[in-house]
This record gives structure tokens, C-alpha cells and sequence, in this order.
């Protein structure tokens, strides 16, 4: 079942499928996207769960990437999407990164409570949205948190190391682009203009520096102002599926929403269709790029 554009019309978890791995016929590039923040099916139990309206929740999405990438599919290249909300659970923590002021009763030893982003409020089960309104009206209770976690968390993650794995021992190499959006707002340091696109590859732990490179190269003589890493070099997942040395290399997109969202009303502007298409050039570049300029040699070397 394909994600409801409007909340709470989704169901139960159980209703709607939590992800939805969308393949080519014939995988023919040695990529793999993911959209693991644009899902968009709020289970009512959580709405009631909830203080926010229907539209403050939806504050956290990353609006419509899975569309905006949706092009990568036509070139040969899978792509895993999230249909659950990342107000509900955010696959681009670590399992257990929890709060314990959240929960009514003890989390398990191996929790990790004490992390930045638990302190912030968007550990594995969210506190706050964005402009830092909390979520729910009461304390969950510990078997809800760590359900979510069993229930989708844990297959999701399975299914994107398969894919990866899948990937790797087809092509010798994969690929991973982790797709996301910023608010248009992004604070930048030192006053510089506002990115359009930020390339996240953890200060180059995630990814061979030839393909991030590339990656600013392709999108900046598209005519967007691309900067690397800074405020965002990338979360869990760019992190925990990184490895140039293996040839596992793994690259975060960040888009801003003005080029293409309205979000006050969250309604697609008239930027959504070129931004698209923007980036499936870009994605055919990076495919390109790959098959005829870097050796299978360089990438494992950086």
C-alpha cells in the first residue's frame, strides 16, 4: 500500500505496510537510496496519543523525498521508504537511543539514555518535533517504545543491509545515498548564505572523497549552492553503513524545503517537478560517474 498524503487516513501499523522497498525490474547501478524520515501514515492510536494537531506533527517529515527521488528506480536503483512517520520512530538513531522521561517505568541496562540527541528530544522514539513542541500528552509505557522497535525498527534495518549486501556482492561495490530534507531556515555558522543541498559523509569517514566531491560537483553546475557536512555531515545510518574500505560507501542528501514545499500548508510548490528532475540527473550523473570514471580500485582505496 502506497503512503496516505494526508494523516491519520493510514490506519494501525498493522494496516499499512511500515516500509515499502520499491525495485527496479533489473537493478543495474550499484546504488541504493533510502527516505527513511518522508513517511507520512500517522496511526490513529498515536494521534491520540498525541497533544499536536495533524498538521504540527507532520513538522518533523522530510515532505515527499521519496518522491523527489523517485526517478532513481527508472535508472536501475533500488529505494527503501519509511510509510511510518519519523515522529513515531526514527530509523537514523540507534536501537535503543531513549529518554527515559518518556517512559512510565525503568528502560532495559542497555538503553542508551545519555546521548545528544536523546538530550534533545529525537532519540529512537521522538519527544519533540521540530520548534521543540512535545509530542505526547502522557509518558508511553516502556513495552510501547521497544514494540516499535521489534515491530519496524529492527526489519527495516534488516531489509536495508540486505539490499546493501545484496548490492555489494552483485557490483563489487555499493552505494548507499541516505535522502533527506532541512528546514528553509537552516542556520548556517559564520553568516553564509543558506545551501541548498548539504553532502553529508561524516567528514569523510562514510564515503570515498572522489564521490563526495562529485556529488558538489554535479549539483552545484545544476545551479544549486552545495556546501559539505556542515551543519549536517550525516546521522546513524551514513554512519553505521560507511565503510570506503570495504566498498561500502554511504552519502547523506539534504535538500532544503523552499525550493520545493510551502511549509506552512505543506503543499508541493511550483519548484517540486524541477527540483525532481534536477535530481535524477543528478543521481544519473553519480551513476555514471561511478561506471566510467572511478575504479571499483580507487573507491576502496580511500
Amino acid at each position: 500500500m502506497r503512503e496516505a498524503d494526508v494523516p491519520g487516513t493510514g490506519g494501525e501499523p498493522e494496516a499499512v505496510a511500515p516500509f515499502e522497498l520499491r525495485r527496479p525490474a533489473h537493478q543495474t547501478e550499484p546504488f541504493v537510496f533510502n527516505s527513511p524520515h518522508s513517511g507520512r501514515v500517522y496511526p490513529d492510536s498515536f494521534l491520540k496519543m498525541s497533544r499536536l494537531d495533524r498538521m504540527s506533527i507532520r513538522r518533523s517529515e522530510d515532505h515527499y523525498v521519496d518522491e523527489l527521488f523517485a526517478g532513481v528506480i527508472h535508472l536501475g536503483a533500488p529505494m527503501l521508504a519509511a510509510q511510518f512517520p519519523r515522529a513515531w520512530l526514527d530509523v537514523n538513531r540507534e536501537p535503543y537511543e531513549l529518554d527515559p522521561r518518556m517512559f512510565d517505568g525503568a528502560l532495559p541496562s542497555f538503553a542508551n539514555i545519555g546521548s545528544m540527541r536523546v538530550a534533545g528530544g529525537l532519540g529512537t522514539i521522538p519527544r519533540l518535533v521540530a520548534e521543540n513542541m512535545d509530542i505526547y500528552r502522557e509518558r508511553l509505557s516502556v513495552e510501547e517504545g521497544l514494540s516499535r522497535i521489534e515491530r519496524v525498527y529492527r526489519p527495516y534495518h534488516a531489509t536495508l543491509r540486505r539490499i546493501i549486501a545484496q548490492t555489494h556482492v552483485q557490483f563489487g561495490k555499493a552505494i548507499l545515498i541516505d535522502c533527506h530534507s532541512m528546514p528553509a531556515n537552516v542556520r548556517v555558522a559564520g553568516g553564509q548564505p543558506r545551501p541548498d543541498i548539504i553532502i553529508g559523509d561524516r567528514y569523510g569517514a562514510s564515503a570515498a572523497h572522489d564521490l563526495s566531491r562529485a556529488a558538489v560537483s554535479f549539483l552545484s553546475e545544476l545551479g544549486y549552492r552545495v556546501v559539505r557536512n556542515k551543519p549536517y555531515a550525516g546521522g546513524f545510518i551514513t554512519e553505521h553503513y560507511g565503510r570506503p574500505a570495504r566498498g561500502l560507501h554511504a552519502l547523506q542528501i539534504e535538500v532544503n524545503r523552499g525550493l520545493y514545499v510551502d511549509e506552512t500548508t505543506l503543499e508541493r510548490t511550483a519548484g517540486f517537478d524541477l527540483l525532481k528532475a534536477d535530481l535524477t540527473e543528478f543521481a544519473g550523473q553519480m551513476m555514471a560517474y561511478v561506471r566510467q570514471d572511478l575504479s571499483e580500485d580507487r573507491l576502496a582505496a580511500e
